[in-house]
């Protein structure tokens, strides 16, 4: 009965299998790895993922999905315990965990924070490559070169701002930068010099402010809740001619298949701007 219940169960899309007593399956240790992985490959063959994707804050999948799955905190002793057949790891592993991933005989794949769309696309087809599915990733990123099109925007960028959580905002040289200029924006940011995840203080925006601001949608954290009080103070004390429109948390975190959705609401966005 049991072994009829596990069938049934590896029959369903997003059902994961436990990890055997022997091990084996891919263990990621990424949350964006985490998010390609599900495109690319069954349930039954993940045997972990990171437990950055079982948090609403930091997940790029939904969370129902992620918790169908085994999570680890990416120490070198409960992967290893795993006995995984495949380990996709952060390019800022420390050395130690290399190390020991080493010694212990494990196939690791290192994968970065893609600053571009390209190279996210890049990204996906190296780990598609990785679990021997090539075909889905190339599949995924030509899904990802259609929302590209369609997202593209011909008149002049509005400056805009992106607040990641808090007073964190996205600038130059990130895959978030490079989306809002598919999408008809400028990055206000990068404007203001700033690179990467960068913090913003409010009296810099009302010297200089955007044309809009992109926001999450809801309140993860009480800082977040403040500097979203702060923001809607300032547009009304100072009349700052700002839009505010809200980009969901758990579109800022990854690239990889979060870029399609990321991507048509940038571009819902820009056209409601004049």
């Amino acid at each position: 009965m049991r072994g009829a219940a596990l069938l049934a169960c590896l029959g369903l899309v997003g059902c994961a299998a436990p990890p055997s007593a022997g091990g084996g399956g891919i263990v990621s240790m990424n949350p964006c790895a985490d998010a390609v992985l599900v495109e690319l490959v069954p349930a039954s063959r993940i045997a972990a993922i990171s437990h950055y994707s079982m948090r609403a804050d930091s997940s790029s999948i939904p969370l129902e999905v992620a918790h169908r799955f085994r999570g680890n905190n990416g120490t070198a002793e409960e992967v290893i315990g795993m006995k995984p057949d495949l380990v996709i790891a952060s390019s800022f592993t420390p050395p130690s965990t290399r190390e020991a991933f080493a010694r212990a005989g494990l196939k690791v794949l290192y994968v970065g924070i893609p600053p571009s769309i390209e190279e996210s696309k890049a990204q996906v087809t190296e780990l598609a490559a990785a679990v021997g599915e090539p075909a889905k990733g190339a599949a995924l990123n030509a899904r990802i070169d259609a929302a590209v099109a369609a997202a593209r925007w011909q008149g002049p960028p509005a400056p805009a701002l992106l607040w990641i959580g808090g007073n964190l905002v996205t600038g130059g040289a990130t895959l978030l930068d490079d989306l809002m200029a598919h999408a008809g924006f400028s990055n206000q940011a990068a404007h203001y010099g700033l690179t990467h995840t960068a913090h913003l203080p409010m009296e810099q925006v009302i010297a200089d402010p955007p044309r809009v601001m992109l926001a999450p949608e809801g309140a993860a954290h009480d800082s977040d809740s403040r500097a979203a009080t702060l923001r809607k103070r300032a547009i009304a004390e100072t009349g700052m001619r700002v839009t505010q429109a809200q980009f969901a948390r758990n579109l800022v975190n990854c690239g990889g298949p979060v870029i399609p959705a990321a991507l048509a609401r940038l571009a819902t966005i820009r056209r409601s701007v004049r």
